[in-house]
């Protein structure tokens, strides 16, 4: 998928391949999904440990011998990568324009980083990191990224060119993709917030799980927050009146009038929101507003900004402010790396059709495993 694209790399330590083998191997099953509500603790699988154990000492492979495989493409594509480090104290040139003079914020880029999106607390007074040591921590997370738990039945991404170690990404010198506030992490969240999110947890029915897992939204924002998973494939379609953004994850598509300044009364909601873009100097700032009352942040009014900061790079970068959901506002800076076309690719989520199924099946029976536990 989106092949030419897809080919990164480098040179990774045998001790720091490994080593990142045995952390993945650890931690696997707790990583969230990233987009989705939080899981109901009543149906959290307080086996996991047990289980997951028993499906490696089941498994033909190892983690190393299953790993093995990818190492040789790991190896060259995170070499290829560290060549190119991203770097926010460089000056910008002068950006490529269209033939009506704006700059030219068409094609195909990609919303995919490494780089958490809060910034881990050891590092708090840390906003970047040396050239040597983004380069180390990016390599680490080609190591993490391409091991494999023999315990895991998914997708396999790799096999499709599609894991983030395949992708044009970038080694990059921040800590955290918040830039602000200055430390990196999101600002508490209000009362009404925390309680809108209680409601969203994860459940036993239909309704209470994720619209992307329901194959009902994408998980692409706004605002565009990489996820853990490389499905942030995205085009930008530009006219001198209207930007257009088209998403591959459910194909959404977003369109920025340019010239019209007037939005929809507010009764006029929708789940993308309503967009309003203007350039200041080479930047486009985009405004949206009207979100859909079902959003996790409705009353949010998002800033975006677009620009374009060489030949295969748009940086972008957005504002949340919503002070019924945040005690602050909150700015996330994220460079997206150029895709070679062809592009965007058909999104088809039918499998979830029949997938969600046996999703509420195993929840349910989880919860019931979990109250004759408790019971006992």
């Amino acid at each position: 998928m989106i092949q030419g694209s897809y080919q990164m790399a480098g040179r990774i330590s045998g001790d720091k391949r490994m080593a990142a083998i045995v952390a993945i191997v650890v931690c696997w099953s707790s990583l969230p999904a990233s987009g989705q509500p939080l899981e109901d603790p009543a149906l959290v699988n307080r086996r996991s440990t047990e289980t997951l154990e028993a499906a490696r000492a089941a498994s033909p492979h190892t983690a190393e011998t299953a790993s093995a495989y990818y190492v040789d493409d790991a190896e060259t594509a995170a070499a290829r990568a560290i060549e190119r480090v991203w770097d926010p104290t460089q000056p910008r040139p002068e950006p490529p324009r269209t033939s009506w003079g704006d700059p030219d914020l068409s094609g195909y880029w990609l919303n995919v980083s490494y780089t958490p999106r809060q910034r881990p607390v050891e590092l708090a007074n840390k906003p970047l990191y040396s050239r040597e040591e983004a380069i180390e921590v990016f390599q680490s997370a080609v190591a993490r990224d391409s091991s494999i738990d023999t315990a895991t039945v998914h997708y396999d991404w790799r096999e499709f060119g599609m894991d983030n170690w395949q992708s044009p990404m970038r080694p990059n010198r921040r800590t955290s993709l918040i830039i602000d506030p200055a430390n990196g992490r999101l600002p508490p969240m209000t009362p009404e917030g925390r309680e809108r999110a209680e409601a969203r947890r994860m459940g036993m029915t239909l309704e209470s799980r994720g619209l992307y897992e329901r194959c009902i939204t994408g998980n692409q924002g706004p605002p565009r927050l990489p996820i853990r998973q490389n499905t942030g494939q995205s085009q930008l379609v530009q006219t001198p009146d209207y930007i257009v953004l088209i998403t591959q994850a459910n194909s959404e598509v977003r369109t920025f009038p340019l010239q019209d300044t007037s939005g929809p009364p507010d009764r006029v909601r929708s789940w993308l929101g309503s967009s309003r873009g203007h350039w200041e100097g080479d930047t486009l700032v985009v405004e949206t507003t009207n979100f859909h009352e079902g959003r996790p942040s409705p009353d949010m009014h998002l800033i975006e900004r677009f620009a374009r900061i060489d030949e295969d790079t748009i940086l972008y970068e957005a504002t949340v402010t919503d002070p019924t959901t945040w005690e602050a506002p909150w700015s996330v800076e994220v460079p997206w790396p150029k895709m070679d076309p062809p592009g965007l690719f058909e999104f088809a989520c039918h499998e979830q059709n029949y997938g969600i199924i046996n999703v509420l099946r195993g929840v349910r029976a989880r919860s019931a495993e979990n109250e004759g536990e408790v019971a006992q």
